[in-house]
């Protein structure tokens, strides 16, 4: 860095000017460290834009940047992570967030309307990201097509909704349906056909009226700041220089300027889209002192066609190419554009479009990933780079096995600038496809990639040369050399694929210590990816014009539009025109969601003296603090304080929601990664990130390190007081009667919860009290914990939640990780303190899903009738016990899911290990339990070769049965959930055409699956299940209500709105929902199991009849008054109009030691029925089709419930088939990001989802015989594992193998392809070699 300054050009610009929503900013000393992101929110306090991962993997940060090109006289616009957008790299450019296209005070947008009046936010936090994609699409094109909508949401993700609303919603800006809303001609018809508006369905029958959407029309977006326009060539021409405290920003004006810096300052980055340096400096805390960004060299940012190649300059972006090429290769000869092709259809699985909007080709080259998209293509091509540099001028060199040469290196030396890549176009008989793997189709990385090229001769159809190429099989891109020299000579035929699979197979050496684990599914994708190339070739030869063999179902899994439909019925409301209950009402806060005026935690805006806080985490998983030392980390004066367990006493430092076996701060032991060692705190948030990892701590390794549970089974690790013991009936004597007696086993993974909004907290004290503001599902808790930390009186702490981005579960216990700390900080400080965990931060502490393996020994008659089941069941506990023993309580209960089991034995154990402490997960251990029972059907099925179906039915659940823990079943509509589904699904008709279509291809199969399910609703203990309200009523006639849950996208301030509204007999509008605080709502119970609506709903119809009896006479005295009327002459007549409400349940009758009495206040029956298509060659897979059947009784809000059970559906899909948590051997987390871990995305939603409510099942244990619906859908997705299940047991079949295996959870392409064994998994498996640790473990 030193000397920089003297060597640029005296003229030069040093401040920065952009514009953000029409309003010019003047930066005069940017930092060239800032993101867009961090600029927004701490300098703009613009907090719609929101931080979810910080690497560009989720789109919650999604903001649009307009340029004007003066050429072309046009303004661009793009979406963008502003996570990763350099603050220097806006010059002269427009930022809209979006608070900037509409708010709920003046107008809103219609993206902003249509999402939410679709119902497409719950949580929220994600919404003003997607509706930004949305936006930038809208002002980009015109003519809208499904296409552009999926591949505008490629880089967004959302974690409460499913997807479906979201879609629903902005198909409706596609022109067929635009069109119909500015025609002026009543009776013109609609391109929609039966789908249009005006003629579809009644307002009443849907969930929302697309006919009252205000029309949209692009005259009347904001404009283009015209300074931007006028003051063109100052801005774009002007030669840059910032400087920061560790960091400079140029930008040169010439070529010329950009070679004289990298000359002189070799270690110079030069920086495009910051895509991967961005990641780099967040994640590997990596620092580069100098960037040079290449804005304004023309040679760098021009695509040319020449004579044989397509020149790419290395600034263009990801996105601009992909729009020359698609335009290019339409004038070219299909052979010729083939390699153009072969990019345009990598790029659309590259990333999301907010990272190809800024990401160059030459970028990623220059990158060397291992697991490249488009490295493998380039080599194959053998595309070509031309370089330049001060002392070797102009070069050229070839992508080839020597460009690569080693792990992330190339053979450019440090002071070459790439100025373009070449991409050859080629003719003749040369064939080119490439292939990517990964875990999820949209926005991943690769697992494994490929490019093939072959040329033959055009008389004798010899391989006369062909290159084979991979990526995920080695440190760099390979060129599997020997193998593609022996392919030439020989003819295009099953000799060649025996040659080439034994040479590759001996070629290309993984071990199972490989980083990235799947060595064999990586190694068996070599060869399945060239078996694709094998047939596509083959056709490309034609005999008489005939293919030679039938390749399509070889190709990809073919690309459909998504439809659905929503079933339910809407009470026609005769009491009162005020009464919503039962109608698709709209989250209460969905248009702040969608304007960005929702605040969250870390949206409170920035107090004067605030401090931000970061923990310090072990990096152990099992050892003894030897020596801690935080002195390098203060000797910033930035750096407020160091906290320890030094500043707390042995009582203060303890924390646990139900055994106090954690520490806030770690004193002598760590027992897993997740342990706080302790706490930096500082003036700003990059200066408590920086110290944190300044603090020096020793450890003394201890042994056993206790991973896995088998681990844990090994050395007797369990929590004290299990396994615990269920039993009913004689087991003994059920498997001496039993016909057949069969034993199994199903394991499950580690899941994350993902939620949009990381743990944040905000402390402040006040006097000798505190407030505390934090992401948690049960403030009341967190409120008597800080107390306890403080040693102060309860009610000198108030903890407040106004809204989560996100909880699942994740946020009922272990917020407290954050909370105490930023409470301790806050009061012993005196000052506000502030803390937000980065997502690797989240993921690596916060624990996840239970882990289980669950073994079971069945026995049962000739029929397939149960007789007794034996289950032992094992979940990974981590390394407190946090609320792990309801859990386990919870899938005990569950392990019948919905069979009659008369003879039970359960023995649970809970395992102690050195993970993170699981904890609370939707769901709460019951689909773990339940997928052991729908295991066990199907092998009884196959046992005696009948059909699931017939055994499902036969030991399925009637009417007053009883459970294994002796509860009588009461209004059990399992049998008319079971029913109605199979009808609606047409299920026996669809499973004829499956097995049609499975008779009639080999590599791609189908399966169907239906699957029940009984969630029971109750905590379980008698002291949760309490609820209580306070109800205010103002003169004015406005209700303010407070309850002691929490809104986190479940909807449950809404639907305790349309309960006081029927109750008080008023209009919605006048009924509002502050916030929680336990000032307000003392000793709540955690917003979890599902049944807050139940317990809030009776406590707010409890405050209601209060008031409601005050206010009686007032109502008689004046019978044709007005709510306004009553209300003010109660206060003239000094009534008291407040009042609180408490709902107690019906005492729990179940008891543990006699295993008998009512545990549950009723259950929540379902059903599902999923088809999959299994690409049986690379273990892809999609959901064709799901129909799902509820027994919700009568729904509070069929909007939100519906809701409710698409996003519950979409979260289980997630746990059984991609999520996947990775662990190393040493207890590491390795998934820390959406880079790593992938929930999923919009293209992954059924492409056809019906959801029906069932009609006619009032529930009457419920406010206004209503049910809950949190959980109880996400068993369902099962109905997914299991049908892929099935299209395996096809693939196995065919290929000879037996048809009786186990499948574990999740059901992952990696799982998939390997369960669907045949010649080539046969071939590889015996080459993969046991080399020391594997990469990673199952936990």
């Amino acid at each position: 860095m030193d000397g920089l300054e003297d060597f640029l050009p005296q003229c030069r610009e040093t401040s920065l000017v952009f514009f953000v929503n029409g309003k010019k900013v003047t930066e005069p000393s940017p930092d060239p460290e800032w993101t867009l992101l961090w600029y927004l929110r701490r300098k703009l306090q613009l907090t719609g834009t929101k931080y979810g991962c910080g690497e560009g993997g989720c789109g919650a940060c999604t903001v649009m940047i307009s340029r004007y090109y003066q050429v072309e006289k046009r303004v661009k616009h793009i979406a963008v992570n502003a996570c990763l957008m350099p603050l220097c790299a806006l010059h002269g450019l427009a930022v809209t967030t979006v608070e900037g296209i509409g708010n709920t005070q003046d107008r809103l947008h219609p993206v902003q309307e249509r999402i939410a009046k679709a119902h497409g936010s719950q949580c929220g936090f994600c919404t003003p990201g997607i509706v930004m994609s949305m936006y930038a699409l809208l002002r980009n094109k015109s003519n809208i097509k499904y296409d552009d909508i999926e591949t505008a949401l490629q880089g967004n993700l959302c974690r409460c909704t499913g997807y479906r609303p979201i879609v629903e919603g902005f198909k409706t800006f596609m022109e067929a349906w635009e069109g119909v809303n500015n025609v002026n001609e009543p009776n013109k018809p609609c391109s929609m056909g039966n789908d249009c508006c005006r003629v579809s369905k009644k307002d009443d029958e849907e969930l929302y009226s697309k006919s009252k959407f205000m029309p949209y029309s692009p005259t009347q977006e904001p404009i283009f700041p015209p300074e931007l326009v006028l003051k063109h060539d100052s801005y774009a021409k002007s030669f840059l220089y910032y400087r920061g405290k560790n960091v400079m920003w140029v930008r040169p004006q010439t070529l010329e300027e950009l070679l004289l810096l990298k000359n002189k300052f070799p270690e110079a980055k030069i920086v495009v889209g910051n895509t991967e340096i961005g990641v780099e400096v967040k994640i590997k805390k990596k620092i580069y002192p100098i960037l040079i960004h290449p804005f304004l060299i023309g040679e760098m940012n021009v695509i040319t066609v020449a004579d044989g190649f397509v020149r790419v300059g290395a600034a263009v972006t990801l996105s601009e190419l992909e729009e020359f090429l698609k335009l290019y290769s339409e004038k070219c000869s299909s052979a010729a554009s083939q390699v153009l092709e072969a990019i345009i259809d990598m790029l659309h699985w590259f990333a999301g479009s907010q990272v190809r909007n800024v990401a160059s080709l030459v970028g990623n080259i220059m990158t060397a990933s291992p697991i490249s998209d488009l490295n493998p293509i380039l080599m194959a091509s053998a595309s070509t780079l031309t370089l330049s540099s001060l002392d070797k001028g102009i070069r050229k060199t070839v992508i080839d096995q020597s460009f690569f040469t080693s792990y992330r290196k190339v053979n450019v030396t440090d002071n070459e600038v790439v100025l373009a890549v070449d991409i050859p176009l080629i003719e003749g008989m040369q064939f080119f496809k490439a292939y990517k793997q990964a875990r999820r189709k949209d926005d991943d990385i690769s697992i494994v990639t490929a490019a093939f090229s072959v040329k033959l001769d055009r008389n004798t159809q010899l391989v006369n040369e062909a290159k084979l190429c991979y990526g995920g099989m080695g440190p760099t891109t390979i060129y599997a050399e020997k193998s593609s020299n022996k392919m030439k000579g020989l003819y295009w035929d099953k000799h060649l694929i025996k040659i080439v699979f034994d040479s590759l197979t001996d070629e290309l050496q993984l071990d199972s210590s490989v980083p990235g684990g799947m060595a064999d599914y990586r190694k068996s994708l070599c060869l399945s990816l060239f078996f694709k190339f094998y047939i596509y070739v083959l056709n490309k030869i034609k005999t008489n014009g005939v293919k030679l063999v039938d390749d399509f179902e070889l190709y990809e899994i073919s690309h459909r539009t998504p439809n659905s439909t929503q079933c339910f019925e809407i009470k026609k409301n005769v009491k009162s025109n005020y009464d919503t209950i039962g109608k698709p009402i709209v989250h209460a806060s969905a248009l702040k969601h969608a304007t960005g005026e929702a605040i969250y935690c870390d949206d409170i805006p920035i107090l004067h003296e605030e401090l931000f806080l970061c923990l310090v985490f072990s990096t152990e998983s099992h050892a003894r603090i030897t020596s801690l030392d935080p002195s390098e980390a203060l000797i910033d004066p930035d750096v407020i304080a160091f906290l320890s367990a030094s500043d707390l006493t042995k009582e203060q430092n303890k924390m646990g929601p139900i055994l106090k076996d954690e520490e806030v701060f770690a004193s002598e032991i760590v027992t897993s990664r997740a342990c706080v060692i302790g706490a930096i705190v500082a003036k700003s948030e990059t200066a408590a990130r920086t110290a944190k990892d300044l603090v020096k701590v020793a450890y003394e390794k201890l042994q056993p390190l206790i991973i896995t549970i088998e681990d844990a089974i090994t050395y007797g690790s369990f929590y004290s007081g299990y396994p615990n013991l269920l039993q009913k009936g004689n087991i003994v004597k059920a498997f001496e009667v039993a016909n057949y007696v069969k034993e199994g086993y199903i394991r499950t993974g580690a899941q994350e919860h993902f939620y949009l909004e990381t743990m944040s907290a905000f402390a402040m004290r006040k006097e000798d009290e505190l407030e505390i503001i934090c992401t948690t599902q049960n403030p009341a808790e967190i409120a008597m914990q800080v107390a306890e930390v403080l040693e102060i009186p309860n009610h000198k702490v108030v903890a407040k939640v106004k809204r989560l981005g996100g909880g699942f579960g994740g946020k009922e216990s272990r917020s407290a990780l954050l909370a105490l700390p930023v409470a301790f900080a806050a009061y012993k400080l005196k000052k506000p303190v502030r803390a937000v965990l980065d997502r690797d931060e989240d993921m690596q502490v916060t624990g996840y899903r239970h882990p289980f393996l669950i073994k079971y020994k069945i026995g049962f008659d000739n029929n397939g009738k149960i007789m007794g089941a034996l289950f032992e069941i094992y979940a990974n506990a981590g390394n407190s016990m946090d609320i792990s023993n309801s859990m386990i309580e919870r899938a005990s209960l569950h392990v019948d899911n919905c069979y009659y089991i008369p003879n039970v034995q359960i023995k649970a154990y809970l395992c102690k290990t050195n993970l993170p402490s699981n904890t609370a997960f939707r769901g709460f251990g019951a689909p773990q339990a339940m997928l052991a029972a729908e295991a066990v059907i199907r092998d009884i099925a196959n046992t005696l070769g009948k059909s699931y179906e017939e055994i499902a039915t036969l030991n399925l659940y009637k009417e007053g049965d009883l459970t294994h823990y002796n509860q009588s079943l009461q209004y059990c509509t399992l049998s008319r959930c079971w029913h109605e589904c199979i009808d609606s699904s047409k299920y026996w008709q669809r499973k004829k055409m499956v097995d049609e279509y499975n008779r009639a291809n080999r590599w791609k199969k189908k399966g169907l699956a239906i699957v029940p399910t009984k969630y029971g609703i109750s905590f379980q203990t008698d002291v949760l299940m309490q609820g209580g309200a306070l109800l205010l009523i103002y003169t004015d006639g406005s209700v303010l209500l407070s309850i002691g849950g929490i809104e986190m996208g479940q909807g449950l301030f809404t639907k305790m709105i349309q309960v006081a509204s029927r109750a008080l007999n008023i209009d919605i509008s006048k009924v509002h929902i502050n916030e929680m605080s336990t000032d307000k709502v003392p000793n709540s119970v955690p917003t979890a199991a599902s049944v807050s609506s139940d317990l809030y709903g009776m406590a707010v119809i409890n405050a209601c009849n209060v008031l409601n009896e005050r206010l009686e006479p007032y109502k008689i005295q004046k019978p044709d008054g007005k709510w306004e009327d009553w209300v003010s002459a109660a206060y003239l007549d000094r009534v008291s109009l407040s009042a609180t409400g408490f709902y107690s349940a019906p005492k729990i009758e179940y008891c543990r030691k006699k295993n008998s009495g009512n545990l549950f206040e009723y259950f929540t029956y379902g059903a599902a029925c999923s088809e999959v298509i299994i690409d049986c060659l690379t273990g892809d897979h999609q959901v064709l089709r799901t129909d799902i059947v509820m027994d919700l009784g009568e729904s509070l809000n069929p909007a939100i419930d519906i809701g409710q059970i698409e996003g519950a559906f979409i979260q289980g899909y997630g746990l059984c088939t991609m999520e996947e948590m990775l662990f190393s051997p040493t207890g590491e987390v390795l998934s820390r990001g959406p880079g790593a871990y992938k929930i999923p995305g919009l293209s992954d939603i059924p492409k056809e989802f019906n959801v029906s409510l069932l009609k006619g099942a009032p529930n009457p244990r419920a406010v206004y015989s209503s049910k809950a619906v949190g959980e109880p859908p996400l068993f369902l997705a099962s109905s997914v594992f299991f049908a892929i299940k099935e299209a395996i047991k096809s693939a196995r079949n065919d290929a000879g193998f037996a048809t009786d295996f186990t499948l574990e959870v999740p059901a992952t392409c990696a799982r998939i392809r390997m369960a669907c064994e045949d010649h080539i998994t046969e071939q590889v498996k015996p080459t993969i070699k046991s080399k020391g640790q594997p990469w990673n473990v199952v936990p």
